[in-house]
């Protein structure tokens, strides 16, 4: 996300006879030329890259927008900032230099954020991308404002929630961004919420922590619910009669508790429709093996309703409460 620059020597003393350098290298997508309208903030991240970005860009978001970091660096005389200018920048480049207490990678995602671009160009980690949301605070930017649903940092945030489920429900729920966590909490199906280190129920917050845990008890009650009722019996025929048919039913009634038994959130439908496939093996009445087939498909599609179901509730119930 940076290239460097030419390096800039040092002036030595006429005692030293080594002349020390500096490289600094500017960022590939924050720099000069880069935009239309030319920049009027210099940014120098910890890691020594440079940003030149727009401060309307910034106060747009919020009018306090890295506040902070203009502060530190205020020029006593004129009492302003040095990195807002309202003429050119300056020849010297360290003249308006606004410094980040924050690597380039970090910055580089903050600052896309705000200007509504993606950041994935640069293949940022999750951990990268985590540290620039924990971060905004500190720049006194808004996550909840800036992480919403066809943005480009929720969508870079979402991708890596097949790999990162808990991580990202716990930034999710600190920072109360409801959408993102309900699009997380599918993916959490097949967590052991055992295993829940104690400082990620902290983070995450008592609200989303309840959320979460009442995903897996609502799932497991839906299941149960679902297996519940064995095929419904049909009427008496000469080569099946109602002794016939409890076979059936006591078979199912044994399936139906391995699965509620053994049952995790994330049951497939298959793993489901491969434990009620033998009962069909052993049956020669046709009317019972229809009414078996017809069972296992509305279980099955009674199962994989569920997910969805419980997602939207989760939803309502956050955006309610």
């Amino acid at each position: 996300s940076h290239t460097p620059s030419p390096m800039m020597p040092n002036t030595p003393n006429d005692d030293d006879s080594d002349t020390t350098t500096t490289v600094i290298s500017l960022s590939t997508v924050f720099h000069p030329g880069a935009h239309e309208i030319e920049p009027d903030t210099i940014f120098i991240s910890s890691d020594m890259v440079l940003f030149y970005v727009h401060s309307q860009v910034l106060k747009a978001h919020s009018p306090h927008a890295f506040r902070r970091v203009f502060e530190a660096h205020q020029d006593t005389d004129k009492g302003t900032p040095k990195g807002f200018k309202s003429g050119p920048m300056e020849s010297s480049v360290q003249d308006g230099l606004i410094r980040i207490p924050d690597t380039s990678s970090v910055l580089n995602v903050i600052l896309h954020t705000l200007y509504g671009t993606s950041s994935a160009q640069h293949s940022p980690s999750f951990e990268t991308l985590t540290i620039a949301v924990y971060r905004m605070p500190f720049y006194d930017l808004n996550p909840k404002a800036c992480i919403v649903p066809r943005t480009p940092l929720y969508d870079v945030l979402l991708t890596h929630a097949p790999l990162f489920p808990i991580q990202l429900y716990t930034l999710a729920g600190h920072h109360d961004l409801q959408e993102l966590a309900v699009a997380t909490s599918s993916h959490l199906l097949s967590y052991p919420l055992s295993n829940l280190p104690e400082e990620m129920a902290e983070r995450m917050g008592a609200l989303y922590l309840k959320r979460l845990l009442c995903l897996h008890l609502d799932r497991f009650n839906a299941l149960k619910h679902i297996l519940l009722s064995p095929p419904h019996p049909h009427p008496v025929t000469r080569e099946c009669n109602f002794t016939d048919q409890k076979k059936l039913t006591r078979a199912w009634a044994l399936v139906a508790a391995y699965l509620a038994w053994d049952a995790r959130p994330d049951l497939s439908t298959h793993s489901m429709r491969s434990a009620f496939q033998p009962l069909t093996e052993n049956l020669s009445c046709e009317l019972c093996n229809e009414g078996l087939q017809k069972r296992i498909k509305d279980v099955i599609v009674q199962w994989a309703s569920v997910k969805v179901g419980l997602a939207y509730v989760l939803l309502m119930l956050l955006a309610l409460r």
